[in-house]
């Protein structure tokens, strides 16, 4: 028989393995009434996991930017189908029952692309996804089924310009402050509120969002390059059709994710991590796609390890007045990984088929020095993230140096204990949080929470009434990548599982101290376990459903708080 020079498969069979021959007739049949040709099921099948939606702004432009993968894709010989998955924004979830949710979605998405592509059995696929748990649960899909895939985000939003400045979408939370206080009257909030979000793409600082996508690039799943170009106009489009291309290519060199994502690409993220102080939240889930890809825990010891070496490099939105924009104008992560290759793992593989090493050596040198620094003349020695240990968290926290005013290093104060969101917030706007207070929110965990929400809003209201340069928030919940201030989360083990942290009293003393890497609660050994002798966990009520499983399944925050 003749060889199909579309496929590599012979005579009548198809490149697909399930739409060979007899057996594969039906299937092709149920192809064929869609529309898909002969021609077309001999080729290789890829997959696009377009999770576009109009409900999330991160991911409404993501149909233009299949349609240029779809392109990409024919042009290299492969035939593309699409299907999506659920994609919730972290910003429109914040503030009420739906937080709680946010980071379960990412089993629920990771799971979803598991059964469409093993019940499908695609040769290949195009993850397609922007924004904060999207992110990693497509990339832990994509570890988890170890098969070709690429992954393309769909870039961050422009910025919001207010009174000769730049800001992202969090602007309106501090103008609820601002008001509050009589700042500013209510037609000034609601054109605030009007400006804040100028149009599609991921929030334009250096969130979860962008921090995944950044990331996703140092693992060698995205191309070099393409993290940070911009929602809107053509260079996005164009990675998207290259992207396309790529994809088919990986499928006919047989290289799965999981020749990608090794210790070696796991190391130059969390590099990349720590070099860009990004957010907390991206150590969870590092932590998450590392095991999915079958390497196993990836401990917080390790991110502790690295975060006494790595320097902070670029110093970014919300750590600086340096938004996304200025980010791609610099070049993106692709030259912070030049400047950190001594070290960094120059053999790791990439999607381009290329390593590390070798893509490092064709990028050229950032042309605003002022964003991206080097090695020799770093932001700060100190890396943008940290673990904290002590015996409020003896099994570790995160926090985020970068972030974090200067005279806040090191922090002594007393304890305000809470045991909801609402209950903070209501207290800091209400004037009754002194300065110099150390906020304790607690049973936010993965279990407790349930769902471990993230304290935007506390953070946000102590920024509006100007209690962020001496006040401290820790929590077992989790913290936006927007915030600023210092804040301390993924407190382990848990309030719920009847931790140090469950048995804090207001006025107890709390130290943080981020060169000593402690977190401590100064209060005598028998004073606390006069209280845990009288402690009862708070159970607090959620509707039936999916968060059951998750506070079932949970793992620790410690160990990516991913459902086993």
């Amino acid at each position: 028989m003749s060889r199909c020079t579309d496929c590599g498969a012979s005579g009548d069979e198809h490149f697909n393995p399930i739409l060979r021959g007899d057996s594969g007739a039906l299937k092709r049949a149920l192809y064929k009434s869609m529309g898909h040709s002969d021609a077309q099921l001999r080729k290789p099948l890829i997959a696009i996991v377009n999770t576009y939606t109009d409900a999330t702004p991160g991911h409404f432009n993501l149909n233009a930017v299949a349609e240029r993968v779809v392109q990409g894709v024919t042009a290299a010989g492969g035939h593309a189908m699409s299907f999506g998955t659920i994609a919730p924004c972290d910003g429109i979830a914040e503030g009420h029952l739906g937080m709680r949710y946010a980071l379960a979605s990412r089993d629920v998405i990771a799971a979803s692309i598991e059964v469409m592509m093993r019940a499908h059995r695609f040769d290949g696929m195009v993850l397609l996804g922007s924004c904060d748990k999207i992110v990693p649960a497509q990339l832990m899909a994509a570890a988890r089924l170890d098969m070709p895939a690429i992954f393309v985000n769909g870039g961050p939003m422009a910025p919001a310009e207010y009174k000769g400045k730049h800001w992202d979408g969090n602007i309106v939370v501090e103008a609820i402050g601002w008001k509050q206080r009589g700042e500013i009257d209510m037609a000034e909030f609601r054109r605030i509120e009007d400006l804040a979000e100028p149009g599609p793409g991921s929030c334009t600082m250096y969130g979860t969002a962008n921090t995944m996508c950044a990331l996703a690039e140092a693992l060698g799943m995205s191309l070099p390059g393409s993290a940070m170009v911009p929602a809107v106009g053509s260079g996005r489009l164009a990675v998207a059709e290259a992207s396309g291309r790529q994809a088919v290519e990986l499928v006919r060199q047989g290289i799965g994710a999981r020749r990608i994502l090794t210790p070696a690409a796991f190391h130059n993220a969390i590099c990349l991590l720590l070099a860009t102080g990004g957010s907390t939240n991206a150590v969870m889930h590092l932590q998450a796609i590392h095991e999915e890809a079958g390497l196993g825990p990836l401990p917080l010891s390790e991110f502790d390890r690295l975060s006494r070496i790595v320097p902070l490099l670029a110093a970014l939105y919300p750590a600086s007045e340096y938004d996304m924009i200025d980010f791609f104008e610099a070049g993106g992560p692709a030259p912070v990984e030049k400047s950190l290759a001594p070290l960094m793992e120059g053999s790791a593989l990439t999607v381009t088929g290329r390593t590390k090493g070798e893509e490092w050596r064709d990028c050229p040198v950032t042309p605003r020095p002022e964003v991206i620094r080097t090695l020799d003349n770093p932001v700060s020695p100190e890396a943008g993230l940290a673990v904290l240990h002590g015996n409020l968290a003896p099994l570790g926290s995160i926090v985020k140096p970068a972030a974090v005013p200067p005279n806040l290093f090191r922090f002594q104060g007393p304890a305000r204990v809470f045991d909801s969101e609402d209950a903070a917030v209501a207290a800091i706007l209400g004037g009754e949080v002194a300065a110099g207070s150390a906020l304790v929110l607690r049973y936010e965990g993965p279990k407790g929470g349930p769902g471990m929400p993230e304290m935007f809003r506390p953070m946000k209201v102590l920024e509006g009434m100007s209690l962020s340069s001496s006040c401290a928030l820790i929590t077992d919940g989790r913290f936006s990548g927007s915030n600023r201030g210092l804040f301390v989360g993924h407190i382990s083990p848990e309030a719920y599982e009847g931790s140090a942290l469950a048995l804090i009293e207001d006025g107890d003393e709390i130290l943080i101290d981020i060169p000593q890497r402690l977190l401590e609660l100064r209060v005598e050994a028998s004073r606390l376990e006069t209280r845990r002798a009288a402690w009862k966990p708070v159970e607090k009520s959620f509707p039936r459903g999916f968060l059951n499983l998750y506070r079932e399944r949970a793992a620790s925050a410690a160990e990516g708080a991913m459902v086993r």
